[in-house]
């Protein structure tokens, strides 16, 4: 992972100017592998404030008195108040809230721009992967089974794709929010993340075309006289679908189906 440019020069409360501070890579690194533990102090209190004070405390050692300093102790309790945003956008706030940390601004603008991510970070994070890559991954995985793939190469489809899908965007927010600091809102506007939703769904609509009637093929089988039945359930899952549309979220109807067809091939050939 590279550095990220950072800012010239920055100003302090105290108004004097000094050089923007340039994080180690070990530090963006472990910054990095704290964010898939995020939630890992989740509570109904303060949500994931915890795990956002717990991701930035390693770039909050750099700062003047260095660790258990005066800056680094008000930083870090700053920075594990409350905090509610999708776990995978998170990154974003850690990276931003750390470069605004380091940079020295003043304290009530930290405090304004953590409160106003809340709400951006979540929004986005819901629709581009609960509504949108967890669908897509799902019917990819119900394509596989269908094209005849066993169990567990099924499951590794599933869980690479998505995994492949949440790394990258914690990658990205994390450089993102490290590179821009509380001028992160341009890094939000990204097309993938403005477009990215609505080409995810219709690659998810046009994918589950394609993967229903092939798993549907693979349980019947040659030979078997369940035709009718089966083209019916189709006909009223589909009625159903459309009726749900805009009430329900793609990962509720998908995850269900994905499970019911993991759990009829285990039976099957267990």
């Amino acid at each position: 992972m590279t550095n990220p440019a950072p800012l010239d020069l920055v100003t302090p409360p105290d108004g004097a100017p000094r050089a923007s501070v340039r994080l180690p890579r070990i530090t963006v690194l472990t910054m990095f592998v704290r964010t898939l533990a995020i939630q890992g102090s989740w509570n109904y209190e303060i949500l994931m404030g915890n795990g956002i004070g717990f991701c930035v405390e390693p770039a909050l050692r750099h700062l003047p008195g260095g660790q258990g300093g005066e800056a680094y102790r008000r930083a870090l309790a700053r920075q594990s108040h409350y905090f509610n945003a999708h776990p995978y956008m998170a990154s974003v706030a850690v990276g931003a809230l750390a470069r605004a940390e380091l940079d020295g601004e003043p304290e009530h603008r930290i405090e304004r721009f953590r409160t106003a991510l809340c709400g951006p970070l979540g929004s986005v994070g819901d629709r581009l992967v609960w509504a949108g890559w967890l669908p897509l991954c799902s019917v990819a995985a119900l394509a596989a089974y269908g094209l005849g793939l066993g169990t567990l190469a099924t499951l590794v489809v599933f869980l690479g794709a998505y995994n492949l899908g949440h790394v990258g965007l914690r990658v990205w927010g994390l450089r993102q929010g490290l590179r821009h600091g509380l001028r992160v809102a341009s890094a939000l506007g990204a097309p993938f993340l403005r477009q990215g939703p609505q080409h995810i769904s219709r690659a998810a609509a046009l994918l589950a075309g394609v993967a229903l009637p092939l798993a549907l093929y693979r349980i019947i089988g040659t030979g078997r006289t369940l035709t009718m039945e089966v083209m019916g359930v189709v006909v009223a899952l589909a009625v159903i679908l459309a009726r749900l549309h805009g009430r329900v979220e793609g990962w509720r109807v998908a995850l269900p189906l994905l499970a019911a067809f993991a759990l009829y091939s285990v039976a099957r050939h267990g």
